[in-house]
């Protein structure tokens, strides 16, 4: 049966994309967000051993290496960023405090405690770490995530860039799907593509990838509302990537003109 507005609440990792994804959708109509339940961003030193475990150190001083020069790509983006963001209509501003509440982590068992009483039609991920399975299972109503990638072929971090890197224009998007105990590979519901300009670059391909991403996630609430998700195919090969090193970056710049 149709509902005349859809009740969501959004799990979200406190970042500009999560930012971008509410203040986008809250104005939308037949929308109605209940609840942000905001996790706080993990511990570096465990963020940095988890990796060192499953890559290896090498792989993750190279990726350290990348992160303190994309801190100075991310200046110089500054400007590119505010031009992108008012040419899609987009704002970042900040989460209105009577809808928040913050959680150390999105798989706190008090995650629950406020998905139950917010009563969500759906709920919308954005930016947390991997949700655990007890999460999961305790939601009743469907869970969507919003990934700045084509999955499956380019599940993990940085799905644009990846697909840009490899020569893999066609396929440098973004999709809305319903989330699983995997990492991205639940249903795909939409999926679009990007065309960055030569003057966008890592931090900047992102903003595009999002203002694809908000219609795609309203058609999907538009489809809860009607009862009618349809699971959709998604591309194939799938593989799993995260961030790159400093060598590699440099590498496919110089090899692809992804930067």
């Amino acid at each position: 049966m149709e509902t005349p507005h859809v009740r969501v609440t959004m799990l979200c990792g406190n970042g500009r994309s999560s930012r971008i994804l509410y203040n986008s959708l809250a104005k939308l109509p037949g929308v109605r967000i209940e609840r942000i339940i905001l996790e706080d961003s993990p511990s570096a030193l465990a963020l940095l051993r988890g990796r060192i475990r499953k890559l290896g150190a090498a792989k993750v001083v190279g990726q350290l290496l990348f992160m303190a020069y994309n801190r100075l790509l991310s200046r110089a983006s500054t400007e590119r960023i505010h031009q992108l963001m008012a040419d899609y209509g987009i704002s970042d501003a900040a989460f209105p405090a009577e809808v928040l509440s913050r959680v150390d982590s999105i798989n706190n068992p008090r995650t629950i405690e406020l998905l139950e009483a917010a009563r969500p039609d759906v709920v919308i991920v954005n930016g947390t770490r991997i949700i655990s399975a007890s999460i999961l299972a305790a939601i009743s109503c469907p869970v969507i995530n919003t990934h700045m990638g084509i999955t499956p072929r380019y599940r993990g971090v940085h799905g644009g860039y990846w697909a840009l890197a490899r020569g893999d224009r066609e396929n440098c998007g973004v999709t809305v799907h319903l989330i699983d105990p995997g990492i991205d590979t639940g249903g795909v519901l939409y999926q679009d593509t990007i065309h960055p300009e030569s003057r966008d670059n890592f931090n900047t391909y992102p903003i595009h990838q999002l203002a694809k991403a908000i219609p795609l996630v309203k058609a999907a609430l538009d489809d809860i509302r009607h009862n009618q998700i349809q699971v959709k195919p998604g591309v194939l090969p799938s593989m799993l990537w995260s961030h790159p090193t400093l060598l590699e970056y440099l590498g496919n710049w110089v090899r692809s003109g992804a930067k």
